[in-house]
C-alpha cells in the first residue's frame, strides 16, 4: 500500500525559508523519480521539481535558485528546501512519482503559507 506522508510545512513570512519532508513507504523508492507538486488555491496542482534515482534535478523556472531538492533513499524519503520564500508560494505541498513514472495515490500535503 502507497502511503506518502508529507510535513515541514508552515506560515512564514516573504523572504523566510521552510524544508518539507516526505515520507514514503509501499513504493520502490529508491529506483523511482521522485518530485514535488504545489496546488495554490483555484488552481491545478502542478510540478515543482523533481529528483531521479541518480540525483539528477528539474526544477519549475520560477523556483530555479530558490528551492532545492533532494532524497535519502536510506530512509525513503524526499525533501525540499525553500528559501526566499514569497506570497505566490503558498500553496498545499505534495510529493509523488514523476515521469517516466505516473504519480500514484496523493497524500494529504502539507500546506505553506508566505504572508507579505
Amino acid at each position: 500500500q502507497v502511503q506518502l506522508v508529507e510535513s515541514g510545512g508552515g506560515l512564514v513570512q516573504a523572504g523566510g525559508s521552510l524544508r518539507l519532508s516526505c515520507a514514503a513507504s509501499g513504493i520502490l523508492f529508491g529506483i523511482k523519480t521522485m518530485g514535488w507538486y504545489r496546488q495554490a488555491p483555484g488552481k491545478q496542482r502542478i510540478m515543482v521539481a523533481s529528483i531521479t534515482s541518480d540525483r539528477i534535478t528539474n526544477y519549475a523556472d520560477f523556483v530555479k535558485g530558490r528551492f532545492t531538492i533532494s532524497r535519502d533513499n536510506a530512509k525513503n524519503t524526499l525533501y525540499l528546501r525553500m528559501n526566499s520564500l514569497t506570497p505566490e508560494d503558498t500553496a498545499v505541498y505534495y510529493c509523488n512519482t514523476a515521469s517516466p513514472f505516473v504519480p500514484g495515490p496523493w497524500g494529504l500535503g502539507t500546506q505553506v503559507t508566505v504572508s507579505s
